[in-house]
């Protein structure tokens, strides 16, 4: 895929600001509101805007703590690994999760509001998960770099 320097405008601005309307960010990448508004969809229509969301502050959610959660299964067929991501998606405080190259299978980014919240999330939902085997977990003490936008280069590979 290819985006010329007005979607890379549009999606730089709409990364920073989703609820800009489409008056002002037209504005903002000069183009007319119709032509602006049509290349919205289009990137919206390939999927290259997946959502727009609101990023909540999740100290003052009441989620102050990042825990970062290496998790490797008692087997790796497909069926498990399966059971496992339906499984890891209902629970909320999980955040984000990766099927991983090396040590562990999955990587978990999970959020608490102190030790004993994560206990009781460790306890009562992750070693409960379908086919756990090991569970590793890491405290962040700070968060020095989080980002919300994608850099969007003129041209993209299309995944395989």
């Amino acid at each position: 895929m290819k985006f010329d320097r007005i979607d890379r405008a549009i999606l730089h601005a709409l990364q920073t600001d989703g609820r800009l309307s489409n008056v002002s960010l037209a504005q903002s990448v000069n183009l007319s509101e119709s032509a602006c508004l049509r290349r919205v969809r289009q990137l919206e229509d390939a999927r290259v805007i997946a959502g727009y969301v609101t990023i909540i502050d999740q100290a003052k959610a009441g989620y102050p703590s990042n825990v970062f959660v290496q998790i490797s299964l008692q087997r790796q067929q497909g069926e498990d690994l399966e059971r496992f991501e339906q499984a890891v998606r209902n629970v909320p405080e999980v955040m984000e999760c990766y099927l991983m190259t090396g040590e562990a299978d999955y990587l978990l980014r999970v959020v608490a509001s102190d030790a004993a919240d994560f206990e009781r999330l460790h306890t009562k939902h992750l070693t409960r998960l379908p086919g756990v085997a090991r569970v590793h977990s890491s405290f962040s003490l700070r968060s020095v770099v989080k980002k919300t936008e994608i850099p969007v280069r003129a041209e993209v590979d299309k995944p395989q």
